[in-house]
């Protein structure tokens, strides 16, 4: 199989990775990470002049089409780069649109850079599944009415629009009777408490009190919105793979460097035979996260839900091991530097930690995987 980027693909990549090294630099990314709005409006218009929010939307709506591994490229650059831009939560939103059909209006305003979306899915007592949903969505008229609260919202105080999840009939911890919404952020009713992560993004709770919203904020039909949030949560956590992948090779090379030039006995500490073999291990480590994360770029679109989930669950349980190891030697090799502030490092291993965190940790996706049908009869 051929594993090289295209010409296309590589032309984005070298793109986004000149315009880190110029203009998004460490400092630069400090200085918005410290500012009230948490987000750079000129990075946001960079990224759509570069096409990146044109990316994954449709011809049709005046996108590319891009494909996952498409994606995988970007978001590689994103993880080397810290990137704290609304672009996982607006891609992650503009896939909801683009599996549940008839949004083209708002793919055409994502493609241009218009739109900023924040998917609006956990709940306090759901953790990583999904299905276990409290928000209700009570037909009213001819729309619906909302009410309930959604916790850790990526980017929430920052997009125009939210993907909400809520139930509109069956129990709480059911998959049938979930509905998936477009909610206008500013909509009455809506309150949004920001706050920043660990990492330097931004996140918020947000409470929906008695929110109405008509029929056409419906995404598909009523009810039966669960297919189109498992495949978009496993869409979601394949973008996490690829951009941790990208801040594993980031935080390896920082680490390299320093070995290169921090001194111990008169040499560089690299010299030291148990240091080359940590890097090794750590180098090791990344390759198969990458390989990984490739794998489910290619089979995150399968038309076989179940070898998706497996496939997906087996990427993210690896990567995640992988990103605690690499994560965990880079602190060690910087010594005490390596989780101050200060140091590209520390925010590199802070990035990895919520990556780990998102979308269903390790323990999770292992569970998954061996929750799946196969992997029962391959038993």
């Amino acid at each position: 199989m051929h594993f090289n980027f295209t010409p296309e693909q590589q032309q984005f990549s070298d793109a986004l990775r000149r315009w880190v090294e110029k203009d998004y630099t460490f400092d630069h990314r400090n200085k918005i990470i410290q500012s009230e709005q948490g987000v750079s409006d000129q990075a946001w218009a960079t990224l759509t002049e570069l096409g990146m929010t044109a990316l994954p939307v449709p011809e049709e709506q005046g996108g590319f089409n891009g494909s996952a591994v498409d994606m995988m490229v970007v978001m590689h650059e994103i993880g080397r780069g810290l990137v704290i831009e609304p672009y996982f939560a607006t891609v992650l939103g503009a896939r909801f649109l683009k599996l549940a059909g008839g949004q083209e209006a708002l793919l055409e305003q994502v493609a241009g850079g218009e739109l900023k979306l924040a998917c609006a899915l956990g709940e306090k007592q759901s953790r990583y599944e999904l299905f276990d949903i409290a928000t209700t969505a009570k037909a009213n008229g001819g729309g619906f009415v909302l009410n309930g609260s959604k916790t850790v919202v990526v980017h929430g105080a920052q997009a125009n629009q939210l993907i909400v999840s809520a139930r509109s009939s069956g129990g709480q911890r059911d998959t049938g009777g979930i509905s998936l919404f477009v909610v206008p952020a500013d909509a009455a009713g809506v309150t949004r408490r920001e706050y920043r992560t660990l990492d330097g993004h931004r996140a918020a709770d947000i409470t929906l009190a008695n929110v109405e919203v008509p029929a056409s904020a419906l995404l598909g039909k009523e009810g039966t919105g669960w297919d189109v949030l498992d495949a978009a949560a496993d869409y979601g956590a394949t973008l996490l793979c690829a951009e941790a992948v990208g801040a594993m090779e980031a935080l390896n090379e920082a680490t390299l460097e320093y070995l290169k030039t921090r001194q111990q006995f008169g040499v560089p500490i690299g010299k030291f035979q148990a240091l080359q073999h940590r890097m090794a291990e750590m180098f090791m480590q990344l390759e198969q996260a990458r390989s990984m994360a490739t794998l489910a770029a290619v089979k995150i679109s399968s038309a076989d839900a179940e070898e998706r989930r497996r496939t997906v669950s087996a990427a993210k349980a690896r990567i995640g091991q992988a990103l605690k190891f690499v994560g965990q030697q880079a602190v060690q090799l910087h010594g005490g530097m390596g989780v101050t502030n200060e140091v590209q490092a520390a925010h590199h291993f802070k990035r990895l930690t919520m990556i780990e965190l998102t979308l269903g940790d390790t323990d999770y996706h292992l569970a998954r995987f061996a929750a799946q049908p196969g992997f029962r009869k391959a038993a």
